[in-house]
Parts: C-alpha cells; structure tokens; sequence
C-alpha cells in the first residue's frame, strides 16, 4: 500500500516543492543572527582637583589629615546612578552608570581637594602607614549622592553626608560631627555629565568644611 504523503506528492508536485521551500526558508530563518547594535551605556566619573606640584617635603606647619574610608548608604552601592522621584522614591539608571565605586570616587576626589588646601600638608588614606603620624582623622558617610525632582520638572543635584573629625593618636576623640547638606543646584535631568560636575562641585564644599572643622593646633 502507498502511503497517502506519496500519493499526494506524486498528485501535486507543486505542492510538495512549495512544502519543501518553506522548510528551507524556516530553518534558513532559524540561523539568522540580529545585527549587532551599539552599548547605549555611558560611564561618568567625579572629576580629581587640579593637579599639584609635586612637593619633596610636607608645607611646614601644614595639617596632617587621616582620611578613613567612606561609607555609602545601601541604595548608593551600585554603579547606576540616582534620582530620587519623591521623598520615599529613588530611581536608578541602568544605561548612566558611575566608571568606578561611588565611595572610591568620592574619597580619591575629596582626598585632592584637601590637599590642594595651602594649610594642609598630608592627606592619607586608609589603611595608614605606620611610621607616619596624623594630626586628625576623618570619617565621612554620605547619605545622598545624586539627582532630585524638586518640583514639576524641575532637578537638582543633591549631596548630603555626615562627617565626624577626631583626633589621632593614642588617645583619640572626637572634636566635630555634624551633617553636611550641599546646597540645591539645578540640574536639567537629563545631562549626566553635568550631574556628575555638580556632585564634584559638592564634595569640594565638603572638604572645605572639613577644613574649618579643625581645631586650631597649638
């Protein structure tokens, strides 16, 4: 007995070979490869203070600043970067992104601008070297570090952080600690580049009150 496929096929040629071409055309369909497209992701980076002269030996005299590691809140761990919609709402980025972490950027940028400082003489990072001694140590955690709705349409860059100074030492203690709220700067929403500049913008004010938190040495 012929199987009935067969006696279709030699009945209807035309419709065997239009059978067959779409098979091929399918799997032909199957092996195609989308066209590659372009990474719409950009990176941004807290810009560093001018670059310094490079010194031999600390400024006489100058103040010797611990710089301890800086701590972010949780929502800031990430590379994304912020804007905050509401007072309880944050929104996070995906293709504006920070180049580096956020605690490193701002501890590298805030380190350069204490040192361009003419009253400082060392600033050191932790972990701190043994042989080198400090006069105070500073803690920072920062509390907000991105973009804000303020109004129908209307951004900002916002920048909030607590900042603790104390002294080095055996016997160490704490001489300042207050909560530092840059202030509001207008922001399109829209230009990263530009959020970035007024968050560095803001972490230069921090070091500068950093500097008028120190007690006067005797």
């Amino acid at each position: 007995m012929n199987h009935p496929a067969v006696k279709i096929a030699r009945l209807h040629p035309f419709l065997a070979a239009l059978a067959a071409a779409g098979a091929l055309g399918l799997l032909a369909g199957c092996n195609i490869v989308p066209a590659a497209q372009d990474d719409p992701t950009r990176y941004f980076v807290l810009s560093d203070a001018a670059a310094l002269p490079e010194q031999a030996t600390p400024a006489a005299g100058g103040v010797r600043i611990g710089l301890k590691s800086v701590r972010l809140e949780g929502y800031l761990k990430r590379r994304e970067m912020v804007v905050r919609a509401g007072d309880n709402e944050v929104e996070f980025r995906d293709y504006r992104r920070w180049a580096e972490p956020l605690d490193a950027a701002v501890g590298r940028a805030l380190r350069g601008d204490l040192l361009a400082s003419p009253g400082v003489a060392q600033v050191q990072s932790e972990p701190f070297a043994l042989d080198q001694d400090r006069d105070f140590d500073v803690f920072i955690e920062v509390r907000r570090c991105e973009g804000a709705l303020s109004g129908p349409g209307k951004f900002t860059a916002s920048f909030t952080a607590m900042v603790e100074v104390s002294t080095a030492g055996a016997n160490p203690h704490v001489v300042s600690r207050k909560l530092f709220v840059a202030p509001d700067a207008a922001w399109d929403g829209r230009d990263y580049d530009r959020l970035a500049g007024l968050l560095t913008a803001d972490v230069s004010a921090l070091g500068r009150e950093i500097l008028s938190e120190l007690p006067a040495r005797n």
